[in-house]
């Protein structure tokens, strides 16, 4: 599905701003794996979602997504098949349109030259796959109205009908409170399920990756430093991964980044 062959990302190179932020990455991701990456502030985790995205060109080394070399394939391309959360409720929709424009909008994505109407068929349509959310009733309400928590689970949505073949999670659940972020986690796993989706997650939520899919990767000043999976990654807890990282790498993790966080 996705392969990342010795990717080096080299931030204002020849400068004194220089940043090797990631360093000789390599990973495979298996269609249909769900994989959650955690690592401190700096790590790398946007990065690679940036690399993989397109939104930052790579420095070095080949992206391969679904059989094809996309390392220099633009950003609008990718799109098409790679969906995106990110942390910000406010991007992934259109504040001042309505629920069901947004809706028609994600669901003509990327097809070129044709229009689809809003008739009261599609209405019903999106009434339908809007009970999930709880907003089956609010079809022409504006986007900008809704609280943080509807407007994450509504982009969800609306990422997910576009029917990606990849979704990137980043941190998308962080800028929620407690209830509405399990609110969102529970749709993330539900729609992931249903439409069958490989996904890769960041967050700092250690007790989230834990339980989370079905494999997890650490990050570390570029490099991946450990990645678990099935079984042994089940059996991990918050404290055996944090004793992890401190042994492979001689430091621990700073309290105020959340990555302690067991609920």
């Amino acid at each position: 599905m996705l392969d990342l062959k010795n990717i080096t990302k080299v931030f204002y190179p020849g400068t004194v701003n220089e940043k090797m932020a990631l360093d000789n990455v390599n990973l495979h991701v298996n269609k249909g794996d769900v994989i959650c990456v955690v690592g401190s502030n700096g790590s790398g985790k946007s990065t690679l979602f940036n690399l993989i995205s397109g939104t930052y060109p790579v420095t070095n080394g080949k992206i391969v997504f679904d059989g094809n070399d996309v390392t220099a394939s633009p950003e609008y391309k990718r799109a098409m098949t790679i969906g995106r959360i990110f942390q910000d409720p406010t991007k992934g929709t259109a504040a001042n349109m309505s629920i069901e424009d947004n809706m028609i909008t994600a669901e003509t994505k990327g097809m070129k030259g044709l229009r689809i109407s809003l008739n009261n068929e599609k209405r019903e349509l999106f009434k339908g796959m809007l009970e999930s959310i709880g907003l089956q009733d609010r079809l022409k309400d504006n986007v900008g109205l809704l609280s943080g928590g509807q407007r994450q689970a509504l982009t969800l949505l609306m990422t997910v009908m576009s029917r990606p073949k990849m979704l990137l999670l980043d941190e998308h659940t962080a800028a929620l409170d407690p209830r509405n972020a399990q609110i969102v986690m529970d749709l993330t796993e539900r729609f992931i399920k249903e439409y069958a989706l490989t996904a890769l997650m960041v967050t700092h939520n250690m007790q989230f990756a834990i339980n989370f899919g079905n494999r997890l990767i650490m990050m570390d000043e570029g490099t991946i430093i450990l990645d678990v999976a099935g079984e042994e990654k089940s059996n991990l807890t918050v404290e055996e991964l944090v004793r992890l990282f401190k042994n492979l790498r001689n430091k621990t993790f700073d309290n105020d980044e959340g990555l302690l966080t067991k609920t």
